[in-house]
């Protein structure tokens, strides 16, 4: 089949010509993808990476999103429970006002969660939460929480940019120049359509490889209308054979990304353990202060009747002015308590609040059952140690018996009131911070390697070839050019940078040594954290178990006191004071005993997070370490 090269050229300007003009008008119309495009393929790309470090760091994956549903329960709580806030920030980013040229109409888009927990659906009066609930409320509203969330997906960003920096990139380019030339005595018009297509490649030897194919078409308006074709073809090797080559070099920054994924997913696996530890913490704590409102409120009543009481004995003439002055003194007091109570609740109430994410002026209450479920849980797990806490002195025997001590001893005790030493094996092995600072302990090996490098001798081989000859207008008469290997033009050079000044790298090289010394004296420095944690939760597990016995041996004791006082004071057989301070033990001892119930579970809670067994899902809900269970499995 045989072609007539004008009627070619006649074409090739036609389509060189709508390239052209279809490439201004991508231009004017911002593209041809949008930013919408754009921004979900970056999140495919993010999303893949997450992925794909999820399985190998934690050995599964799970459901990841950095996308906030628009009713999140804060927002509901500001709506619904008519708060006072700023502005329309507070509701949220799809809240907003768009700002003039915003370029994705639908984003953020207005979208309600899937999960009926995390968002109630009547929020209007004041909100009842159990700690389950709270779990999941802290994990869908925590400002930090999120801020984690994003770090992964900016590290995975990160590493797709590094990851493109081995991949093949392509280029293309369409213009057409219009040109008239007056400065002979005849003007000369023409027009000159270009493409350029190339492609470039780093390879991870260092190599760097590069092509271009270009075609012009130069074409006159005058003087006949003369026209030619010209087409090169260019193509570069560059490769290092000294500093900066070899594989281990010249990825380094890919690998170091690689490996920044997966410190921000250990980062955020240990700050979503933490963090509900934090919150369990948080919210039995407001609960042990609503237990000791309670409590104050029932002691100031009964010390009311107290000093009534007091006062009709008095005048009946059977109690003097000054026990009557006590009981009121003691009423005074019993108030005074009690308001501090109140107030203390209430701060503890609204930072609990805040940890949430949740606005501090919300109403929301925690739920006094948990509590008394914890309570029953804990002192039927502890029955063992309560039936041995006893005062030595009850003993029996004579008043100059053995007068030693018993100290408290690890048998009897709840689950995880482990040996010390396999809790120290278990958080050497499951803490991810640790894992974290030991890869830093090789990424900084790995600097050191690359600092040492820099120092050499530069050596680079570069090549290049060039085929063909482009055309301007003012070649539009000459023959139309072709690729011809016999007719190219071929270098190559070879550059060698002798190592005569290297001042800043030989102080880079210094200090990557340094930086090595101190990321193995933070290995040090955490190993030895955990350890002083461990042994610090072991003790406040024994501490707290043996307090809930005597503590609970305490208040049935106070409580046989103020029954006897008050018999006693009614036969004339006790003073007010004694009835008094029968009242004031058994406050202090009831607010003991919901006190080390709380440590205890709290000190359960903090000894699996600080060993890191305790596993967390997505939802904030956790799965506890059963110390049976790995038992059998080892």
């Amino acid at each position: 089949m045989c072609v007539n090269a004008n009627e070619l050229k006649m074409k090739l300007q036609e389509y060189l010509i709508f390239c052209s003009f279809f490439g201004v008008l991508t231009v004017a119309a911002g593209g041809c993808r949008s930013a919408a495009d754009y921004r979900v393929e970056a999140d495919k790309a993010a999303g893949a990476i997450i992925s794909e470090k999820m399985l190998e760091a934690l050995g599964e994956t799970e459901q990841f999103g950095i996308e906030r549903p628009s009713d999140t329960l804060r927002r509901r709580l500001l709506i619904g429970q008519n708060l006072p806030y700023a502005g329309q920030s507070s509701l949220g980013t799809d809240a907003l006002e768009p700002v003039e040229h915003w370029p994705e109409k639908d984003y953020p888009k207005a979208e309600r969660s899937l999960d009926p927990i995390v968002v109630l659906e009547d929020v209007d009066g004041p909100l009842r939460l159990s700690l389950t609930d709270a779990l999941q409320v802290g994990a869908a509203n925590s400002f930090e929480y999120q801020t984690l969330k994003e770090d992964i997906f900016r590290a995975a960003l990160d590493l797709d940019l590094e990851r493109n920096e081995f991949r093949t990139i392509f280029t293309g380019q369409v213009e057409s120049l219009l040109e008239a030339d007056s400065t002979d005595e005849r003007t000369v018009t023409g027009v000159r359509n270009s493409a350029i297509a190339g492609l470039s490649r780093r390879l991870k030897s260092g190599a760097e490889l590069s092509g271009l194919l270009a075609i012009d078409l130069a074409n006159l308006l005058t003087m006949g209308g003369a026209s030619s074709l010209g087409i090169t073809a260019d193509s570069t090797v560059m490769i290092p054979l000294l500093r900066g080559s070899g594989k281990h070099i010249v990825t380094e920054p890919l690998t170091q990304a690689e490996r920044q994924v997966v410190y921000a997913i250990y980062t955020f696996e240990r700050f979503r353990r933490t963090f509900a530890v934090s919150v369990a913490s948080e919210y039995l704590t407001v609960l042990r202060q609503l237990d000791q409102v309670e409590n104050s409120e029932a002691n100031y009543r009964g010390l009311i009747e107290s000093a009534r009481r007091s006062r009709r004995r008095a005048d009946a003439g059977r109690m003097t002015e000054i026990q009557v002055d006590q009981a009121v003194q003691n009423e005074l007091r019993a108030r005074n308590r009690w308001i501090q109570a109140n107030e203390s609740y209430k701060g503890g109430l609204d930072s609990f609040k805040s940890l949430l994410g949740l606005p501090p002026d919300s109403r929301i209450e925690a739920d006094r059952a948990e509590l008394e479920r914890l309570s029953a849980k804990t002192l039927k797990l502890l029955a063992a140690t309560i039936d041995e806490a006893q005062s030595p002195s009850s003993e029996g025997g004579t008043a100059d018996g053995d007068l030693s001590v018993v100290p408290p001893r690890r048998e009897g005790g709840g689950p995880l009131e482990l040996e010390e030493r396999m809790a120290i094996e278990l958080a050497l092995e499951n803490r991810l911070d640790l894992r974290v600072v030991q890869g830093e302990v090789y990424d900084a090996q790995r600097q050191v390697v690359v600092a040492a490098d820099a120092l050499g001798a530069e050596l680079t081989l570069f090549g290049s070839t060039n085929l063909g000859a482009d055309r301007s207008i003012e070649d539009a008469d000459l023959p139309d050019a072709k690729l011809r290997a016999d007719k190219g033009v071929y270098a190559g050079l070879l550059t060698l940078d002798l190592p005569f000044e290297r001042t800043a790298e030989r102080n880079v090289y210094r200090d990557s040594l340094i930086s090595l010394e101190r990321a193995v004296r933070e290995v040090q420095i955490l190993e030895d954290r955990i350890k002083l944690s461990l042994r610090d939760g072991l003790r406040a597990l024994l501490e707290a178990r043996e307090s809930v016995g005597i503590q609970l041996k305490s208040v049935e004791l106070a409580e046989k006191r103020v029954k006897s006082a008050g018999m006693f004071l009614e036969a004339g057989r006790a003073q007010i004071r004694d009835l008094l301070e029968a009242q004031e033990s058994l406050l202090s001892a009831q607010n003991s005993l919901t006190a080390a119930v709380v440590n205890y579970r709290v000190a359960e809670l903090e000894l699996q997070s600080d060993m890191g067994v305790l596993q967390v899902d997505e939802r904030g809900l956790w799965k506890e370490f059963s110390p049976e269970g790995f038992a059998n499995a080892k």
